[in-house]
């Protein structure tokens, strides 16, 4: 796995391939933030009224076309919004505060974009926006992450009952009895139907099968009812993988396999969300809205996760600065060209999909993870994390971003 150093002003880089980086990195920000503007307008209100007044419906008093996605961190003196002491689930992994971590600099940051103001999360305003819904998050544990996110920054408002179906955490479901408002968590890893392929057992670095066109019932045959939907896949894409399709091998990433078509990581992450798009655009009854999370990069420095990699920055960087995985920008293209398919299919069949951009503001946030200072109770601490993201944390943004996406549905 390369990683690369872009500096932005001078041109130059500590790899030699630096140069097509910051030409391709350039054009990422360039050209998504045309790709946002297209798909995602979002109606800002400069002039927010009291939280206490009615903020659903003709609240929005400056109408104007944003991209949320494009702009940069700055300082706040303000605090988070919730602690580790806050009655909420947080996931010990991610659970920064309670296992000690020293610096709290990487709570004092806002996104601000660079057309217009991401106000502040209102939890009485989501929860009025979602009254009567439901919302789903599908994709492995960053879909959790997220999820968990915004059951903490609700928990000012309203506590939710646990009334998950059985006792597998990677299945959540917490219910806002107040609102009628359902959110749930469901766990798949690749979205579609996979299998362990290892005779040696599973491990983070097994080989597994992937049927590339059967969608994974494990969340498709609960989504019907939902009206909210925020699907993802990452991280899981860098193992070796089998692929299959209508039953068959048709080739594989990293599997060295004889006679068996070698095929890249890139193809297996498109077929994925394909495969994920034509469920819920064929999905009998369903009407929800479905959100795109984009990929979530990773942020280890001095080594891979398992070389002795860790993330010990204690503040954002700037643009300048960017570090970013080549692999990250390829899977990043491949998302947005999906879910352009989705979206032109999905105003043939009445259905919206959106842009959740988390790529671009999290590029820039490699002090947002636990590294040592959330684990397991039987994980090797050793290894730090710097995938997931200290809750509370910069992945709280996510939610702040959903919640002015979700306020456009309105106006």
């Amino acid at each position: 796995m390369r990683a690369y150093m872009i500096a932005v002003p001078s041109g130059k880089s500590k790899s030699p391939n630096g140069l097509i980086l910051l030409i391709l990195t350039s054009f990422l920000l360039v050209s998504t933030t045309l790709f946002c503007l297209y798909e995602n307008p979002v109606i800002v209100d400069r002039s927010s009224p009291p939280a206490s007044e009615n903020l659903v419906g003709n609240s929005t008093r400056l109408v104007r076309q944003c991209d949320l996605f494009s702009g940069n961190w700055i300082p706040v003196s303000k605090g988070p919004y919730y602690t580790n002491a806050t009655k909420c689930v947080i996931d010990d992994r991610q659970n920064c505060m309670k296992f000690g971590r020293p610096d709290t600099e990487f709570l004092k940051w806002r996104w601000k974009p660079n057309e217009c103001e991401l106000p502040s999360f209102d939890a009485t305003q989501f929860l009025e926006l979602v009254r009567g819904k439901s919302m789903a998050f599908v994709g492995d544990s960053l879909a959790r992450n997220q999820m968990q996110s915004l059951v903490c920054l609700l928990a000012s408002v309203a506590e939710p009952v646990d009334v998950s179906y059985g006792e597998d955490t990677r299945f959540r479901r917490w219910f806002y009895a107040e609102y009628n408002f359902t959110v749930a968590a469901f766990w798949s890893t690749y979205l579609v139907r996979s299998e362990e392929a290892d005779p040696k057992g599973y491990s983070l670095t097994s080989l597994m099968k992937l049927y590339l066109d059967e969608v994974d019932e494990s969340w498709a045959a609960h989504i019907q009812n939902f009206r909210y939907i925020i699907i993802s896949a990452g991280q899981w894409f860098l193992r070796p993988l089998l692929y299959y399709e209508k039953g068959k091998i048709v080739g594989c990433y990293f599997c060295n396999k004889e006679n068996v078509t070698s095929l890249t990581r890139y193809y297996g992450y498109k077929m994925v969300f394909r495969t994920s798009f034509r469920t819920l655009l064929n999905l009998e009854g369903f009407k929800g809205i479905t959100f795109l999370r984009t990929f979530s990069p990773q942020h280890y420095e001095n080594g891979e996760w398992n070389k002795g990699g860790n993330c010990t920055r204690t503040r954002p960087i700037g643009k300048q600065e960017m570090r970013m995985e080549e692999y990250s920008l390829e899977f990043y293209w491949t998302q947005l060209a999906e879910l352009t398919a989705a979206k032109r299919e999905g105003r043939n069949r009445g259905l919206k999909f959106r842009l959740l951009d988390a790529t671009r503001l999290m590029m820039l946030r490699p002090d947002g993870h636990p590294s040592h200072y959330g684990h397991g109770p039987r994980e090797n601490v050793t290894i730090a994390d710097c995938v997931h993201w200290c809750l509370p944390g910069p992945i709280d943004t996510w939610n702040e971003a959903l919640l002015q996406m979700l306020k456009t549905q309105k106006a």
